[in-house]
């Protein structure tokens, strides 16, 4: 089954923004091409030159194989000019190899996607959609404004958000959520030690920390947003939730797609976005 996305990219791709949208730069044609060498390897070096130069446009047989990877390199050039459609022709190509009955291996969604975000390719599949990174996927941002956690963690901080972002693109939810949990229990440890209003911030863990914070603020937002994050913590550190602290639960637990991973981290994202912004201000409170 092919991939779905807007009709209108067929003939207009979105336009270039934060990501590449309309054509696949040069250097990612390369690495595909590069692929198709590494997947001819397998046997049969003409056929697979000739199965992915069909799907790529050209379905005249070349004299040799040689021309074969010469014609095959034009093809791919020529359809880079749509981004969509090289992903769609590459994505096909690779699924009806696989589907030959001839045991070939072929990239998945997880690779191909990982050679998109490497060359900031605008454009992520999540099967059996392709979906625009520009166009309502992308993560919700976190300002690192507060000058003691921007001084004290802003490398590190920026450093997860990034990794937790490459992984979803990847295909890999479980490790995506487990990067950017890590990281909400780490921003939550900037406020141990902190003197408050009420008192000093106790506690050396993120259950810990949390309810004790939550105890010195009630009846105010940061308590609300406590118990918001809390709940979402517990679930995807159960067994039954996300199970990506302590493992699934083989009888009764649900592993993550795409789709929920993302939810969970542009969630977090938004937690740790306010916690950093409160930071300073439950200081002063």
């Amino acid at each position: 089954m092919g991939l779905r996305f807007p009709g209108n990219w067929r003939f207009t791709p979105p336009p270039d923004g934060n990501f590449i949208n309309c054509e696949i730069p040069n250097s990612a044609v390369w690495e595909f091409i590069d692929i198709v060498d590494k997947i001819s390897g397998q046997g049969q070096r003409w056929y697979v030159l000739e199965h992915f130069k069909s799907h790529f446009g050209n379905s005249s047989r070349s004299s040799t194989e040689s021309w074969a990877e010469s014609d095959l390199r034009s093809a791919m050039t020529n359809a880079a000019m749509n981004a969509p459609l090289f992903i769609e022709a590459f994505v096909n190509a690779c699924d009806s190899l696989k589907s030959n009955g001839e045991g070939w291996f072929a990239p998945d969604a997880a690779l191909i996607n990982t050679v998109l975000a490497k060359h900031k390719i605008g454009y992520e599949i999540r099967p059996p959609d392709l979906v625009a990174r520009e166009l309502g996927s992308t993560p919700i941002p976190v300002t690192i404004a507060t000058p003691t956690i921007a001084e004290m963690a802003k490398e590190m901080i920026e450093r997860s958000l990034s990794r937790s972002e490459e992984l979803l693109s990847e295909g890999r939810p479980r490790e995506a959520v487990q990067e950017i949990l890590w990281l909400l229990e780490t921003v939550a440890t900037a406020f141990r030690g902190l003197e408050t209003e009420s008192g000093k911030v106790e506690g050396k863990y993120f259950n810990h920390i949390v309810r004790d914070l939550r105890a010195k603020h009630p009846g105010s937002t940061l308590e609300r947003i406590l118990d918001w994050a809390t709940a979402m913590h517990g679930y995807l550190s159960s067994p039954k939730g996300g199970g990506v602290r302590h493992g699934i639960d083989l009888n009764g637990g649900i592993a993550l797609d795409l789709n929920e991973a993302r939810l969970f981290c542009n969630l977090t994202r938004s937690y740790i976005s306010f916690l950093i912004m409160e930071h300073e201000n439950v200081g002063r409170l």
